[in-house]
C-alpha cells in the first residue's frame, strides 16, 4: 500500500511500512551515521520489534538498510527492545533489551549485545548479566559509554518492586563481565511508576541526566502528554553516581508528540533524535496512515547544547542542505499576511526586530500558534483526529521572543523557539493537500520573514 501525500513526511526518517518507535544505537561508524529504531514489520502493533537500520552521510538524505537485529534466540525470542550504540575498536557494539515470554506466560527481559565490523551485519553475544534483585521485569533500554580511566558504564531503565521508577548503573572493564553498582543516583520521592530510555549527556561544566518517566501527574501547563521526556542537571562523580534532584526536572518538548529520546557525540556536537509520538493507545489506532499500513516517525536531528542550566535544541545547520535554491519568501512582517506555501514541505523562520503585540499563526488552518506578549508564552493548538476537539499545549519563555523557526511537513510540525530554548514537535492529519496558506495576524510587530521549499529525502 503506498503513503499518500496528504500524510507521507518526506525528509523525516518513517519505517518503510510498519510500526517505527523509538530511536536506538545511534552512532557515527565507518563515516557515516547509523540510526536504528523500534520497528514493528508485520503490523502497526506494537508487537514483532526489530531494530530497523537507516544510514547517512549528512543527516538529511538516508538510505535503508536490511534490519540489523530480530528476534531469533531465546533471550529476545520476542522482541528486541531499546537500546544504545557505541563505537570500539573499529566495531559497531549495539546494546539492546531482549524480551521474552515463556511458554508460562512469564515474562523477563535480557540486556544483550550485538557487534559489527562492517555496520549492516550483526553478531550477537547473548545476556551480559542476570535480573537484578528487587526489580520487576520491567528493566531495559541500555545506554554505555566510556569514561577517561578506561571503565566502561551502562545505565539502564527500571522499575522497583514497589512499582516506582529508577535507574540502575552497571560498570565494567571489557564490555562483556558487567557489575551492578546500583541506583544511579538517590532519591526518596516516588517520580513515575517507570523510566524508560536513560542517557547520560556530559558538557564540560556539567552532565545532564535524559530520561522517559511514566505515570507522571499533569500540574499546570506541565507533563500533560501520556508519557514524558526530560532531564535533570547535575554532575556525574568518578564512582558512576549522579547528584541531580528530581525536583529539577524539565520536560525537553513541549509540543504533543515526543518521547523517548537519545543522544550521541560526534566530534564536538551532541545529536539527539526522538519518537514523534507521545499518543494513548486508543488515539493511536486512530491514526490515518494506519489505512496506508504505517504509523509513527523520529523527529529531526537536533544539536543539543546547554545554557545557564537549560537544554537547547538547534535544528542541525546540516538541515539547510533540505533548502531548494533560492528563497520562497522573503520579506517584513505585516500586520496581516497570508502566504501559499509552495509545497508541503516547508522551513518557515521568522525574526522579530521589535516585538509589541500578541500575535497569532495559522498553519493549513490546522495548527495555531498563539504569543502573549505579556506572559512571554506560546500556545500550540491542533485538532485531535480522535474526538475532533482542538487541544492545546503551552510553554512560557525565559528570554524574550526573538526568533521562531518550523519544519512544515504534511502532517508534522516541530516548532523552535529562540533557537530550541523551547521546542513544540506535533503530528496533526488534514486530507486536503492544497491547504497550504500559513496566516500571520502580527499586530504592530516588526521583523522579517522568511520561506524556503524543502527536498523529499526521507529514509
Amino acid at each position: 500500500m503506498n503513503k499518500s501525500d496528504a500524510y507521507n513526511l518526506k525528509y523525516h526518517i518513517t519505517p518503510p511500512y510498519g510500526l517505527l518507535n523509538d530511536p536506538n544505537g545511534l552512532a557515527f561508524f565507518n563515516h557515516q551515521y547509523h540510526v536504528f529504531y523500534q520497528w514493528n514489520p508485520k503490523g502497526t502493533e506494537h508487537k514483532h520489534k526489530c531494530w530497523g537500520h537507516v544510514v547517512s552521510s549528512d543527516l538529511v538524505h538516508w538510505q535503508r538498510k536490511s534490519v540489523a537485529l530480530e528476534p531469533s534466540e531465546w533471550y529476545d525470542k520476542d522482541g528486541i527492545y531499546s537500546g544504545g550504540g557505541l563505537v570500539h575498536n573499529e566495531k559497531l557494539y549495539l546494546f539492546y533489551t531482549g524480551n521474552v515470554t515463556r511458554d508460562d506466560g512469564v515474562k523477563e527481559s535480557y540486556q544483550c549485545a550485538a557487534i559489527s565490523e562492517d555496520g549492516e551485519y550483526f553478531q550477537k553475544t547473548g545476556p551480559l548479566f542476570e535480573h537484578p534483585k528487587g526489580y520487576t521485569r520491567h528493566v531495559r533500554d541500555p545506554k554505555v559509554w566510556g569514561d577517561q580511566n578506561g571503565n566502561w558504564w551502562m545505565i539502564v531503565g527500571a522499575q522497583s518492586e514497589d512499582l516506582t521508577g529508577d535507574t540502575l548503573i552497571y560498570k565494567s572493564k571489557d564490555l562483556s563481565n558487567w557489575k551492578c553498582q546500583g541506583s544511579f543516583f538517590e532519591h526518596n520521592s516516588e517520580f513515575g511508576y517507570m523510566w524508560e530510555c536513560p542517557d547520560i549527556i556530559n558538557f564540560s561544566e556539567n552532565d545532564v541526566f535524559v530520561f522517559s518517566p511514566q505515570g507522571l501527574p499533569e500540574v499546570g501547563e506541565y507533563c500533560r502528554n501520556p508519557n514524558q521526556s526530560g532531564y535533570i542537571v547535575g554532575k556525574l562523580s568518578e564512582i558512576g553516581r549522579f547528584n541531580g534532584n528530581l525536583s529539577d526536572f524539565k520536560e525537553l518538548d513541549r509540543g504533543f508528540d515526543f518521547y523517548a529520546p537519545q543522544s550521541f557525540k560526534v566530534n564536538d556536537r551532541i545529536i539527539m533524535f526522538g519518537w514523534m509520538s507521545a499518543m494513548n493507545e486508543e488515539a493511536e489506532r486512530a491514526v490515518p496512515t494506519i489505512q496506508e499500513g504505517w504509523i509513527h516517525a523520529l523527529t529531526l536531528p537536533r544539536e543539543i547544547v546547554l545554557s545557564n542550566g537549560v537544554l537547547y535544541q538547534k535544528p542541525l545547520r546540516e538541515l539547510q542542505l533540505l533548502r531548494l535554491d533560492g528563497m520562497h519568501y522573503n520579506g517584513e512582517i505585516q500586520k496581516n499576511s497570508v502566504w501559499q506555501l509552495p509545497s508541503l514541505q516547508v522551513e518557515l523562520i521568522i525574526n522579530f526586530s521589535m516585538l509589541t503585540a500578541n500575535f497569532t499563526m495559522k498553519v493549513r488552518d490546522a495548527v495555531q500558534i498563539d504569543y502573549d506578549r505579556e506572559q512571554n508564552s506560546l500556545t500550540v493548538w491542533r485538532t485531535n483526529w480522535l474526538t475532533n476537539q482542538r487541544e492545546y499545549r503551552k510553554a512560557t519563555l525565559n528570554n524574550r521572543l526573538t526568533e521562531i523557526q518550523m519544519f512544515i511537513e504534511s502532517s508534522s510540525l516541530e516548532i523552535f523557539a529562540n533557537e530550541g530554548e523551547e521546542v513544540f514537535s506535533l503530528r496533526y492529519f488534514l486530507e486536503d493537500t492544497e491547504q497550504r496558506s500559513v496566516l500571520l495576524e502580527a499586530g504592530d510587530n516588526e521583523g522579517e520573514v522568511r520561506i524556503y521549499q524543502l527536498q523529499e529525502c526521507a529514509g
